[in-house]
């Protein structure tokens, strides 16, 4: 079969040569005296007939000196064939006897320095005897003669079945160009024919060397056509093979091929195979710290990977698999700072307050130092939004200079984002906790929780139930991945939720956990936190320099009272940030303006006063109490309302109230027509009147007892037609025997009174307990009444 034709210039050391097509030529035109020595050059590669064309590019010194000498003479220069392609530097005994006077038809400088000759084959010669070898081959030769046509049937008919062969070679040989059929058609000269198919068969050095030896032109030609029909037949055969195997093959096997042709493409690029890439996953386990039935897992999943075929979908999930094991951080726990004293300060830096939180985290710290090894605690800390619950957990990583993961719940509803999927899956994974646990890269992180409280629930199954087991100390250090299917010691791991609510949470998983209350900010510690923190931070965060605008105690009191009401500190930051925008338009617009804001100023940038506390200085009418509420945003104030009308004691509730509270209002009622004696109240008004009690802003849900001495003493006062004092706020639960019951909630009901400048909070004894947790510096202004019974605080609420 033919070589492949192209147009490419080979040195003559390479190893494979491809020779140029060329047309034919008569060859007429300046012949070589053989009387002259000739300069020699020898070829690793290939052998040259007369009548072929091929370009050289020319390497070794003593060739380019035998060139150089061939083309400033005559142009002649004789090609020998190596007998050893090998041998850099040959020898007269290296080189075959017999070769081609070729004439130089062009030489040219090859930007890379190389230099490349262009050379046609002209007649045989046979060397007679080696003239030097320095500085280049050259020798005496005797011409062979040019080959003549003979004149006879069988040879033609040998040169007819010889085309023939070589035209159905090239249609059945995609890698032989069509043109080369042209050549064939075009050549008249039978040597010239039998010279060029000689060059491009695909045949070793050594039989092209005998055959340009062989002088019998018919024999030449019987041996040319031999080869051409084996060819054929091999040929042949192949393509009925190839069409055989192409009717039968299958999608999987059509996807190896493939893949095997990929990985020869990548290995020429210099990219990684997959038995590169499997070695490297088997280093990497050899140094790998894990337990022995981890390791098992390893070698088991990674000799299976080996037998896969890459392109099955297996191959890409096992692989995704032992990746996943190698980048878990098995046994490699990061080291905690035991400095206790700086890790206070750290905790004081980042948060103003939060004293309870602090102190659970440095108790824990301490009997770390101690014991140095211990479980780690699974707190729960609760409170309103923007009380800096989650930003607590990233000042407890640095505090104990550990890594830091925060994983949202809200909203979560799939019990895979827990335990992972069955690798059985396509796209199968881990479940978040392991996910994280491989991102940080150890296994003692601060785990944030956030938003435990709004996990949901549906057919997929229940997130809450799959966290039993990651907040159970007794079991998390064997938590079971579905996708891992091993276990995972997880009993390191500092655990922190975040809720605004525990109302929501399983109660099996609120068993877990240790629950620290987050209260709300009072107005002195949202002054702290605004002058320590956001004011900084949004100066900084819009673009500005502490020279382009001062915030003092009076303006930020005035956003905080008249612009904001909320336990955390999320609207004081953005009214903040409102200010800024103002000045950093100043800024921009190079206007002039007082770089000192004043507290005249706060309504022109921010809008009016959104909150007035001046409707709780004014005396209200008979009827209407001020009652103090707990929220899920922290505590708030609430009107109590009542209006009594001619009927038959009937009583409406109004305002979206809950069945609890309703409950309360009816258990006022019934109390106050019980003792209506003691109310200086006439037994048969009840039946004559009908109650109304309505809580303002109806489109807000309302429940809870706490509202129950409100309710009793708006009844009261619209009954006895007293008025009740001015800034005095309750709340308590109350009985049927007129106890006054505690209630929760008490520091953010304390703090929205003192918020809202109330002076006096009538409470339940019980509920002291809770006020004398509260900093006295931050409720300074208010007068606390602990009451037993609602008599007590009718005698405190209502004018004489």
């Amino acid at each position: 079969m033919f070589d492949e034709l192209n147009m490419l210039p080979l040195m003559e050391e390479d190893i494979e040569f491809l020779p140029l097509v060329s047309v034919e030529d008569d060859l007429q035109g300046e012949q070589f005296d053989a009387e002259n020595t000739i300069p020699l050059l020898p070829l690793r590669n290939t052998v040259l007939f007369p009548g072929v064309v091929i370009p050289i590019t020319v390497g070794r010194e003593r060739s380019v000196k035998a060139v150089k000498a061939a083309n400033n003479r005559d142009k002649f220069i004789g090609v020998l064939a190596q007998k050893d392609a090998s041998i850099e530097e040959p020898t007269q005994e290296d080189l075959n006897q017999v070769g081609t006077i070729a004439r130089i038809m062009k030489m040219l400088k090859m930007p890379d320095g190389s230099t490349t000759v262009i050379i046609q084959g002209r007649e045989r010669f046979k060397l007679d005897e080696m003239a030097t070898e320095e500085p280049f081959f050259s020798g005496n030769v005797t011409i062979l003669g040019q080959d003549e046509d003979i004149e006879d049937n069988e040879f033609e008919a040998m040169i007819s079945a010889i085309k023939d062969f070589a035209e159905q070679i090239i249609n059945l040989s995609p890698s032989i160009p069509s043109e080369a059929a042209v050549i064939l058609k075009n050549i008249d000269r039978s040597p010239f024919l039998l010279n060029f198919i000689s060059s491009n068969l695909r045949v070793s050095n050594r039989d092209k060397q005998a055959l340009l030896e062989l002088g019998d032109l018919k024999e030449r030609a019987n041996w040319v056509l031999k080869h051409l029909h084996t060819e054929l037949q091999l040929l042949e055969l192949k393509n009925q093979i190839q069409s055989k195997v192409r009717t039968d093959i299958d999608k999987q096997q059509r996807d190896y091929f493939l893949h095997q042709q990929l990985k020869t493409i990548q290995n020429e690029l210099g990219e990684e195979s997959e038995e590169g890439e499997l070695a490297k996953l088997k280093a990497r386990s050899k140094i790998k710290k894990w337990p022995e039935a981890v390791a098992k897992k390893f070698n088991k999943e990674y000799n299976r990977l080996k037998r896969l075929n890459p392109a099955v979908p297996d191959y890409s999930l096992s692989l995704n698999y032992i990746e996943t094991l190698l980048d878990l951080p098995w046994d490699m726990f990061s080291i905690d700072r035991f400095d206790l004293v700086k890790a206070t300060k750290i905790l004081d830096k980042d948060h103003y307050g939060l004293e309870t939180v602090k102190k659970r985290i440095l108790e824990h710290l301490a009997v770390l130092k101690l014991k140095g090894n211990m479980r780690a605690p699974i707190l729960c800390l609760v409170g309103p939004p923007g009380v800096g619950k989650t930003s607590l957990g990233r000042s407890i990583a640095t505090a104990l200079d550990r890594k830091y993961i925060r994983m949202s719940l809200g909203g979560l509803s799939d019990e895979s984002e827990i335990r992972g999927h069955r690798k059985t899956y396509i796209g199968a994974m881990p479940g978040r906790i392991i996910q994280s646990i491989r991102k940080v890269e150890v296994s003692n992180p601060v785990f944030i929780l956030d938003e435990i409280d709004k996990i949901g629930s549906n057919f997929k199954g229940d997130p809450s139930s799959a966290l039993l087991e990651v907040l159970d100390p007794e079991q998390n250090s064997s938590f079971y991945d579905n996708y891992l299917e091993i276990e995972y010691d997880l009993s390191k791991v500092m655990f922190i939720a975040t809720a605004n609510s525990l109302a929501s949470v399983h109660p099996a998983l609120r068993d877990r956990m240790e629950i620290i209350q987050v209260e709300g900010y009072s107005l002195e510690e949202k002054l702290q936190i605004a002058k320590k923190h956001l004011v900084k931070k949004q100066r900084e965060e819009h673009g500005l320099k502490a020279t382009h605008v001062r915030l003092n105690k009076t303006v930020l009191e005035k956003i905080i009272d008249e612009h904001t009401r909320e336990s955390g500190v999320r609207e004081l930051e953005r009214k903040i940030a409102g200010v800024m925008r103002s000045v950093a338009k100043k800024v921009a617009m190079e206007e002039e303006y007082d770089t000192s804001i004043k507290a005249k100023d706060i309504d022109e940038i921010l809008g009016l006063r959104k909150y007035d506390k001046d409707i709780y200085k004014n005396e209200n009418p008979p009827g209407v109490v001020v009652g103090l509420a707990w929220t899920q945003v922290g505590g708030d104030i609430l009107f109590i309302e009542c209006s009594l009308y001619k009927g038959s004691g009937k009583l409406s509730l109004t305002g979206n109230l809950g069945d609890v509270m309703k409950e309360s209002a009816t258990t006022a009622l019934s109390y106050i027509r019980a003792n209506a004696a003691k109310h200086q109240l006439e037994e048969d008004r009840f039946e004559k009147t009908d109650f109304h009690i309505h809580v303002p802003e109806g489109a807000i849900p309302k429940d809870g007892p706490s509202a129950g001495i409100s309710m009793y003493i708006a009844l009261v006062s619209a009954l006895t037609k007293r008025k009740v004092k001015p800034f005095v706020a309750m709340t308590g639960e109350i009985t049927l025997r007129g106890k006054v019951l505690p209630v929760g909630g008490i520091k953010e009901k304390v703090l929205a009174a003192n918020r809202a400048g109330l002076k006096e909070i009538i409470l339940s004894a019980m509920n002291k307990r809770d006020v004398e947790k509260i900093n006295p510096d931050y409720i300074k202004k208010l007068r606390f009444h602990y009451v037993n019974d609602m008599a007590d605080a009718m005698k405190v609420a209502l004018h004489n």
